[in-house]
């Protein structure tokens, strides 16, 4: 499986209209090569580089009981997950949907995580990104893994 942008290549700049100072808009993401016995997906995006300042990896986005198109899932920028059937949980902002980059000090590296489920998942709309996390254990087929920098 795979998870691609045309924002950014792996390891590159996140567009600055992406950053929660900017438009917060999620950057478009494609997901393909997802295994046939695939029945959902789910979306992480998170910022292991925030631990120093803020205390703990901060949470961006948390999606899951994505429907699985036969080979591509294509979700397009400032994508709204409920028009689809998927469920958003909280972000660290507090808020259900995405939250773009903002980091307090220097460059951060935002790690985009997509995983195919042999499952549909059972959770509350103010799910977190470790209730998701516990939810999947058993039922994740294949993860797609997708990096960006972004700074202050």
């Amino acid at each position: 499986m795979r998870l691609i942008s045309p924002s950014f290549s792996d390891g590159g700049e996140i567009p600055r209209r992406h950053g929660h100072e900017e438009e917060n808009t999620n950057p478009p993401l494609i997901v393909d090569e997802v295994p046939e016995e695939a029945v959902t997906l789910a979306l992480v995006v998170d910022d292991p580089d925030a631990e120093e300042p803020a205390g703990k990896v901060w949470d961006h986005w948390v999606v899951w009981n994505i429907d699985v198109d036969a080979s591509t899932q294509s979700f397009p920028d400032d994508w709204n997950p409920h028009e689809d059937g998927a469920e958003t949980g909280l972000n660290d902002y507090g808020q259900r949907g995405y939250g773009g980059p903002n980091p307090p000090d220097r460059e951060h590296t935002y790690r985009f995580r997509a995983y195919a489920l042999d499952a549909e998942l059972d959770l509350p709309g103010d799910a977190t990104k470790e209730a998701l996390l516990d939810a999947m254990e058993g039922h994740v087929l294949a993860e797609a893994r997708l990096e960006g920098t972004y700074e202050p």
